[in-house]
């Protein structure tokens, strides 16, 4: 757990050391205009839901600050938020191009479906970054963690939770949406740890990330295994891990199984103090929103992204996008000290609230 809090450290050092650099062209639609533009720009913010804690307690207030310091406070932000309605989230990249934004940070409801309305943005000469998720269409550069070893992650800690007799258990996977490029990430990587060495009793895509799906899915999971024969829960997030866990003690699941998670979002962080939740996934938010904001305000001046950005990932549609992938670090109780509290993530007071207080000392988070 140490030396992958070091590596996030260290990406956070060669991050911050980048822009010291000027290496490959990004090739940004917006390096054909002669006239670069000075700090007085506007960046377009699409988000695709606020059902999850972290886009807007971190996204977006990070994205905004990081705009503010790169453009002497004269850099603007327009935002909205797509409540996980992709159509919603086309409309909503017209507006922005018709209110003609600089450039535009995107993260997609559908991957898939967002390719005409990159497609009309790069005609209107406005740079998209792709943030968190790999939307499709000419995208200028991206930004996100290393998907597929979240899932690596997620199935090493429960099988490694499970133990010797893991051959002989029964998991459920509850996966993420179908829509989700991501989300097919998550999953190869779980299974590539776990098929074989458990047996996946159900297996869910969850329709939109939604916990009441989550929970629905596995209350069906529940009938259909039977309450003694779940030994484990792969969940892909933390708001499906809450509603997963509230149908296991509807059903009075006792003691519960082993959940993983992801997001590390502060109940999921609660109920990894409590017990009921034996991991997730962190994903430091400190440095990909940063770094979502550098990218647009350097292709929104018509600058190259140099060496900004550290690798190439090719999407459906383009090939050798620009980008930058970050580490991620599992999230239990043996590293709560070390990792959320240490980066400022949450204060103690809020993650050991009354009724987490004495979980909170019994692993002796101070």
């Amino acid at each position: 757990m140490r030396r992958a809090a070091v590596a996030v450290a260290a990406t956070a050092m060669a991050v911050s050391l980048a822009a010291c650099g000027s290496a490959k062209d990004s090739k940004s639609s917006s390096d054909t205009d002669s006239k670069k533009k000075g700090d007085a720009i506007t960046v377009g913010l699409l988000l695709p839901e606020n059902q999850t804690a972290r886009y807007e307690k971190f996204d977006r207030p990070l994205i905004a600050k990081k705009i503010r310091d790169l453009t002497h406070g004269k850099g603007k932000v327009q935002y909205l938020n797509a409540k996980q309605d992709a159509p919603t989230q086309a409309q909503q990249v017209d507006t922005m191009i018709t209110n003609k934004v600089d450039a535009l940070i995107v993260d997609a409801v559908d991957s898939a479906s967002i390719k005409n309305s990159v497609q009309k943005a790069h005609d209107a000469g406005i740079p998209v970054v792709a943030f968190d998720r790999l939307a499709q269409g000419p995208i200028d550069s991206y930004v996100s963690f290393d998907n597929r070893q979240v899932g690596v992650t997620q199935g090493k800690a429960l099988l490694e939770k499970l133990g010797a007799k893991a051959s002989s258990d029964t998991i459920v996977m509850m996966n993420g949406a179908i829509t989700d490029p991501n989300a097919a990430d998550f999953k190869k990587g779980a299974l590539s740890v776990l098929q074989g060495k458990v047996k996946i009793g159900k297996s869910y895509d969850t329709k939109e990330w939604k916990p009441e799906n989550a929970n629905a899915n596995m209350d069906g999971a529940i009938a259909a295994l039977g309450k003694g024969k779940i030994d484990g829960v792969y969940s892909a997030n933390d708001g499906m891990a809450g509603g997963i866990i509230t149908s296991l003690k509807a059903a009075n699941i006792s003691p519960l199984p082993p959940v993983t998670g992801q997001d590390a979002e502060l109940a999921g962080v609660q109920r990894i103090v409590s017990g009921e939740q034996f991991m997730s996934v962190y994903k430091p938010y400190v440095l990909e929103g940063p770094i979502a904001a550098e990218m647009a305000v350097k292709l929104a001046q018509g600058k190259d992204l140099g060496s900004l950005t550290t690798s190439t990932v090719d999407s459906p549609t383009v090939k050798k996008v620009p980008s930058v992938i970050l580490p991620v670090v599992s999230l239990t109780q043996k590293n709560i000290q070390d990792t959320v509290l240490k980066d400022g993530i949450y204060k103690l007071s809020e993650i050991c609230t009354p009724k987490y207080k004495a979980g909170c000392d019994k692993i002796g988070l101070k």
